[in-house]
């Protein structure tokens, strides 16, 4: 049972830090066994090097073709952001990717675009979806999560999880440590206690004792 939430306020993370000692060092004299430490997975991308700027993306055919059709405020929808999915799945998933979308909307379906192509594809935060100065790009999503949660919790001695929180109530869990219960979880982050703006929280404790 989640008995205290608490933000935890970090330096600006960059591709220079070691994520996982980020969180061991922040943590460490807070966090304690059973309790869960949980990380915005914007940050360990940012730390993996996985935050780019658009104007060093050479945008091809295909991503300027594709990215007139998810909605306007869909993370897609712009060449550069469409142009790195293509790198990260490959021509042949986002084209099968399409297609099931185009035969989802018919049906009066959504979604079917990540389930096709990736649903790590649905983690591509477009420039302004993070904090500054990384606003000004484009963050994909982190790779291999489960062993970045593995690492902190055997850093730490605390459960761990990366998760992705906005402030539409939309939660999803990327990777967990094994003794995180996940229903709880997202009951517990569901209003997005993390803050990317001046409060530079990325990192949020949840105590359970």
């Amino acid at each position: 049972m989640i008995k205290a939430r608490i933000p935890i306020r970090t330096h600006v993370i960059t591709e220079h830090d070691d994520i996982v000692q980020v969180v061991k060092k922040y943590t460490e004299d807070i966090a304690e066994p059973g309790d869960i430490i949980s990380v915005a997975e914007s940050v360990v991308a940012i730390a993996q090097g996985r935050a780019i700027l658009p104007g060093i993306v050479k945008v091809g055919f295909l991503a300027r073709f594709l990215c007139r059709f998810p909605g306007k405020d869909g993370s897609l929808a712009t060449p550069q952001a469409m142009q790195l999915a293509i790198v990260e799945a490959g021509t042949l998933k986002i084209l099968l990717g399409a297609a099931a979308a185009f035969i989802g909307r018919l049906l009066g379906r959504r979604g079917d675009f990540y389930r096709v192509a990736g649903r790590h594809l649905a983690l591509i935060d477009d420039v302004a979806g993070t904090m500054c100065p990384f606003d000004k790009h484009i963050i994909l999503g982190p790779k291999n999560p489960q062993q970045v949660v593995d690492a902190v919790k055997e850093a730490t001695g605390a459960e761990a999880v990366i998760v992705d929180v906005n402030d539409k109530r939309n939660v999803d869990v990327l990777a967990s440590s094994s003794g995180v219960d996940t229903g709880g979880l997202i009951k517990s982050l569901i209003d997005n206690p993390f803050g990317n703006d001046d409060q530079q929280t990325p990192i949020v404790i949840l105590k359970t004792s």
